[in-house]
């Protein structure tokens, strides 16, 4: 019986082959059709996530290879200047796509500037609005008291007094919304009166440690402020724990600020392939980083607690800083 065979495909060259074949063409013959294999080689390189100095690298030893050519000497300025515009044509996508990234992030930050706005005027209108109709309420219920016979009057104060432990839950849940001792002293003090806010409701334990002092502009305050918060709701919400940690740090140029609890933890991997860490905020702690150019690490596993580690370049803060003035 007789097989057929498919005939056997040629393999693709390695990308650094195709590379130095691209380079040496343009470098001889020059015209756009190279200088367009240039474009797309660099756009493959992209989208293979090979870094810069990869390609710089590649590069160099390429042009060093043409260049260690005895025959190329007469040449060699006019080979320099044509590898400097084979080269400027494969980073292009580079570029353009650092462009995009600048861009997400200046939209980014302005989003966040936009919620934070959202958020102060929601704070004030619980602070302020929410206030003044429960001083109504107390107001017209001491009126109705007055008229009533004492039996009548016991029974109203009860309601006086959930009215008052409303007022007070309300009052802290907007100065957390938007404390303004993050405005006046920074987001170190406005997380220990969070911390204290959220022991004290949640019965748990919550620790700082730091020695870091100093402001940070407001836009990096707020972000970090914001993601420990929501660090402290999933860990009182979801984690079961007795006690969180915070440690705050600047060591070898960078700001970190880690918040570990001991609580039951989570699987990562099942998690991640359930969606599951979208519902702890995690998307939304990224994304406010990703406005300041920091990071953020989760280590965690089934009965052992979890820890989330944000770190922040402090080239950064004093880049935003300066703009700032």
């Amino acid at each position: 019986m007789n097989t057929l065979t498919k005939p056997k495909t040629k393999a693709p060259p390695p990308f650094e082959e195709e590379y130095r074949a691209a380079f040496a063409e343009y470098l001889h013959l020059g015209g756009e059709a190279a200088l367009r294999r240039a474009y797309e080689l660099g756009r493959r390189a992209l989208a293979g996530k090979k870094s810069l100095m990869e390609l710089a690298s590649l590069h160099h030893h390429t042009l060093h290879g043409i260049l260690a050519d005895p025959h190329s000497a007469p040449l060699r300025k006019k080979l320099l200047a044509a590898a400097a515009e084979f080269q400027a044509e494969t980073l292009s996508p580079f570029e353009m796509a650092h462009r995009g990234v600048q861009d997400a992030i200046a939209a980014l930050r302005q989003f966040n500037e936009t919620l934070e706005e959202e958020i102060k005027r929601i704070a004030h209108a619980v602070h302020d609005e929410a206030g003044q109709l429960l001083v109504a309420v107390h107001l017209a219920l001491a009126d109705l008291a007055r008229d009533l016979p004492p039996p009548q009057k016991e029974r109203v104060r009860p309601i006086e007094e959930l009215l008052s432990r409303v007022e007070r839950q309300l009052r802290q849940y907007s100065h957390e919304l938007r404390p303004t001792v993050l405005d006046d002293l920074g987001w170190i003090p406005a997380i220990r009166f969070l911390a204290d806010g959220v022991a004290r409701r949640a019965n748990l334990t919550i620790k700082i440690k730091t020695k870091v002092a100093g402001r940070l502009p407001g836009p990096i305050e707020i972000a970090l402020y914001r993601i420990v918060q929501e660090a402290l709701t999933n860990a009182a919400k979801h984690s079961k724990a007795t006690q969180v940690c915070i440690c705050i740090a600047r060591k070898n140029r960078i700001l970190s600020c880690s918040i570990e609890d001991d609580g039951v933890g989570f699987d990562m991997r099942a998690a991640a392939a359930r969606g599951k860490p979208r519902g702890l905020g995690l998307i939304g702690m990224q994304e406010r980083l990703n406005g300041i150019a920091g990071t953020l690490s989760i280590d965690s596993a089934r009965g052992r607690g979890t820890r989330l580690l944000i770190q922040l370049p402090t080239e950064v803060a004093h880049a935003h800083s300066h703009r700032a003035r």
